[in-house]
């Protein structure tokens, strides 16, 4: 699995997401089997927070990573409601122990919210020194907001990217590439399955005779310093993500691509869902 640098650390260019899980009781078994089998697989980035379920998804991510804990990087997010100085304490202290982890890798601002961005870095800078996380990031924030931020230990930037949604090209992910900050590709494949059934990404899957969920986590990830984290319960899709990260795309299918789904030529609003 090729991997890039994220907070000091490398990580596969392919994760796994984990919105959604965690709702459902009856689901929780299989979900704890697809993330351990995904380590295993080499998808050691887990993504996680605590909006997702509730704290649940954080509970069914510290059961898959128990015992196997120093072969994962992971990420989890704070409420903006909770991004004050003592709600981030708490907040982080509460996913910590639903995660069964001393230490979380990478820690994300989810949104922006009422709290000035000073006091959240304040509050995830004196968790960094105790030791509760090793660095931290941001979550669907614009160009305008991470300038305002204006911070070097940003780690990252996760935002909604896949060819549904590619505003971000045209000047978030190029100032990022510049300043050699990751983005974090949350719902690469869209939702709803619509992405997956467009015309021409099924060509492009039928010449290199794969599926159009890898010719879109391929799509992202010809883009330098783009790492994608779908979510994926069935152990058939965890090893369709794996051999993603090998597939290359051509010029040809690129231009199919964008034919189907224009690069944008001016700003667009972050889209975020």
């Amino acid at each position: 699995m090729r991997t890039l640098e994220l907070a000091a650390a490398p990580v596969p260019v392919i994760g796994q997401g984990t919105w959604r899980m965690g709702e459902d009781a009856a689901q929780r078994r299989a979900e704890v089997a697809a993330l351990r089998l995904g380590i295993e697989l080499g998808l050691s980035l887990i993504d996680t927070a605590e909006m997702y379920g509730e704290g649940g998804a954080e509970v069914v991510v510290g059961e898959a990573i128990a015992g196997l804990r120093d072969r994962v990087f992971l990420v989890s997010k704070v409420y903006p409601h909770n991004a004050s100085r003592s709600g981030v304490a708490a907040a982080c202290e509460r996913s910590l122990q639903r995660l069964k982890s001393d230490c979380i890798d990478l820690y994300l601002l989810h949104w922006r919210g009422q709290y000035p961005l000073a006091e959240t870095v304040e509050a995830f800078e004196r968790l960094r020194e105790q030791g509760k996380i090793k660095r931290w990031g941001v979550s669907n924030f614009d160009l305008d907001d991470l300038q305002e931020l204006n911070e070097p230990a940003c780690a990252t930037n996760q935002v909604l990217y896949n060819p549904e949604a590619r505003g971000v090209e045209f000047d978030l992910l190029p100032w990022q590439q510049r300043q050699g900050m990751p983005l974090i590709a949350y719902c690469p494949l869209g939702q709803g399955g619509q992405l997956l059934r467009n015309p021409a990404l099924r060509e492009v899957a039928e010449r290199h005779a794969v599926t159009p969920a890898q010719v879109v986590l391929a799509w992202a990830l010809r883009q330098p310093g783009v790492i994608v984290i779908p979510k994926a319960v069935d152990s058939v899709h965890l090893q369709l993500n794996v051999e993603a990260a090998s597939l290359q795309l051509s010029a040809e299918d690129l231009a199919l691509i964008d034919a189907a789904y224009p690069a944008p030529a001016r700003k667009r609003y972050l889209q975020m869902v």
